[in-house]
């Protein structure tokens, strides 16, 4: 990927390069990270790029094209395809689930049970809406938060990692026998509403949803190599990945060589299942910076963008006061949600630099983006450690990508 001039658009070269010696020597010199890639850009114009570490444990160097797990970074493209089909009135935010999915019609409440005991039958729970799906605020949940039983049986059912074993109909039908953490709109829960939002997109468009993201999104933006899945003679450019261990170096989790990525799956997840470069995905965050267009293609309209950037958490609160997640790909003090997005509401809470109105999210692989609507600033994060919890990188580019704005635009 070229780099600018970051003079050129208000910012220190001086202190943009010192986050390549500090990821260096934080993170890949000892190992925490196999791998690193950073592009930030202002006004879509890329100001700063690295890349550091090893594409594979054999020491194959990291390539620019390489290709990354990115996880939970699916969920804003995902909720982009459905804000197209809320564009063309083929749905609305406020219709039930039920209207698309009839299988979750009669949902119930957790009530207890669970495991080697059946769930007890609970209070019959409030209609979900497709806006609690976007919103994280379903009643649905991830085995990974691993608190409840809910969460177990999740796990039990795969229903977090259904690549290979469940289809889009299969994995509605499962889902639809267990129960709600809570009533639709009452709390925040990180949870697979994302995927189910995909299985949406895919009943009314009539194509599987790796198909509507390549017609409607991916070519349209140039992102020719983003994919559930690697493409047949691509497999050489997929990272490996890892598992964070504590006191230790990573343990080797998937090789990209050898990935079940590699071949094709049965279930396209719309909450995590995506491959994509970083030369890609800039190309996403930056339509997301103009406002859903670039080079002429309009993916979304810029009033449909504000509606999903901006907070949808009942009267204005912020994560710290609605949410139950034991983990999510957001910080909660100072930080809403949108139909998709964490979004800045109260930057002093968030205790870092921020500029309101500033929307994000991250994958559970460590990666994130960024789109400072005020200044202009867009930022894309490559690597491949799971869990993302384990170290504080995000919020340490953040600040150090801050550090270098020479001319604000606030």
């Amino acid at each position: 990927m070229q780099t600018f001039d970051p003079g050129r658009q208000g910012m220190s070269a001086e202190r943009l390069a010192r986050i390549d010696a500090f990821v260096k020597g934080k993170y890949i010199d000892n190992g925490k990270l196999p791998n690193a890639q950073l592009v930030v850009a202002r006004n879509g114009e890329p100001v700063h790029y690295f890349a550091q570490g090893t594409l594979r444990a054999d020491g194959t160097p990291l390539r620019d094209d390489a290709l990354f797990r990115i996880a939970s970074m699916t969920k804003p493209v995902t909720s982009i395809a459905f804000m197209q089909l809320v564009e063309e009135c083929k749905i609305a935010l406020e219709d039930p689930v039920a209207r698309v999915l009839p299988e979750l019609k009669n949902l119930s409440l957790f009530a207890g049970g669970g495991g080697s005991v059946p769930f007890m039958p609970g209070k019959r729970a409030e209609p979900m809406r497709m806006v609690d799906l976007m919103t994280h605020m379903s009643g649905l949940t991830y085995g990974l938060q691993n608190r409840t039983n809910v969460d177990a049986a999740y796990r039990d059912s795969s229903l977090d990692v259904a690549r290979h074993h469940l289809d889009s109909d299969a994995y509605i039908a499962r889902l639809a026998q267990l129960p709600l953490e809570f009533s639709p709109g009452e709390r925040w829960n990180y949870s697979v509403s994302t995927d189910v939002l995909g299985v949406v997109v895919e009943r009314l468009s009539g194509m599987r949803l790796g198909d509507y993201f390549k017609e409607h999104i991916f070519a349209p933006l140039g992102m020719n190599d983003t994919a559930f899945g690697v493409a047949e003679g691509q497999s050489d450019r997929l990272v490996d990945s890892y598992g964070y261990k504590p006191g230790a170096k990573p343990d080797l989790v998937d090789l990209g060589a050898e990935s079940r990525l590699n071949g094709p799956g049965k279930f396209d997840s719309g909450g995590g299942g995506l491959i994509s470069t970083i030369a890609d995905y800039h190309r996403f965050a930056t339509m997301l910076l103009n406002g859903g267009v670039l080079d002429g293609a309009r993916i979304v309209s810029p009033k449909t963008l504000a509606l999903m950037t901006a907070n949808h958490l009942p009267g204005g609160q912020d994560l710290t006061q609605l949410s139950q997640s034991l983990f999510s790909e957001s910080q909660n003090a100072g930080v809403g949600f949108g139909l998709g997005f964490a979004t800045v509401i109260d930057p002093a809470k968030t205790l870092m630099p921020a500029s309101k109105g500033e929307f994000y999210w991250g994958g559970a692989y460590s990666t994130a983006f960024f789109v400072d609507p005020v200044e202009k600033i867009t930022m894309v994060f490559m690597t491949q450690l799971y869990p993302s919890s384990a170290y504080p990188i995000r919020r340490q580019l953040k600040t150090m990508i801050y550090a270098a704005v020479e001319e604000s635009y606030a």
